[in-house]
């Protein structure tokens, strides 16, 4: 049976490297699965420099909206896949829906889904965003109220949870 593992934690405090030095520890078939997408030229600064970083490791998918059909397109063999990041693909789903904001996303249940029946170990980074204050605005609010709801969804379904605190991991399950 696959095994899940979340990284969770505040903005730079290292989950991503943690989540490919974990996935380091399998020898043949690592898959990354990368959300973000550019929209400004500082986030495609960002993403030429995670790339650089994974180097030739990982076969990489770029999916930004649906990570459940890119796990059921994963290259034969795969041992482990990192998805980076939960919440940046849920910012991805609420400006794609924009002024509609659905109570719930189908994308979200298709991801659940998808983890019930993984054909390789996975780890899975996400933001944990509902530390702070309460935001001032009705969207920061309802993003906050969802990548909670979300990763509350994925720890339930991951053998192992780790919070990153200033680039050390604290493993809570």
């Amino acid at each position: 049976m696959a095994k899940i593992t979340l990284v969770t934690g505040g903005a730079r405090s290292g989950k991503s490297c943690y989540a490919l030095s974990l996935a380091q520890n399998y020898r043949r078939k690592r898959v990354f699965i990368a959300t973000a997408e550019a929209f400004d030229q500082e986030m495609r600064l960002r993403i030429d420099k995670h790339r650089k970083e994974r180097g030739n490791r990982f076969f990489t998918i770029e999916e930004p909206y649906d990570p459940a059909a890119a796990l059921a397109r994963l290259p034969a063999g795969s041992q482990v896949v990192v998805i980076d990041c939960l919440t940046v693909w849920l910012g991805n789903l609420i400006h794609r829906y924009d002024d509609k904001q659905p109570e719930s996303y189908p994308e979200i249940e298709a991801l659940a889904n998808a983890l019930r029946v993984l054909p390789c170990d996975a780890i899975l980074v996400s933001n944990e965003v509902g530390m702070g204050i309460v935001p001032h605005n009705e969207s920061a609010r309802r993003f906050r109220d969802l990548a909670g709801q979300l990763n509350q969804q994925v720890a339930g379904l991951a053998e192992r949870v780790v919070l990153m605190v200033s680039g050390i991991p604290l493993t809570l399950k």
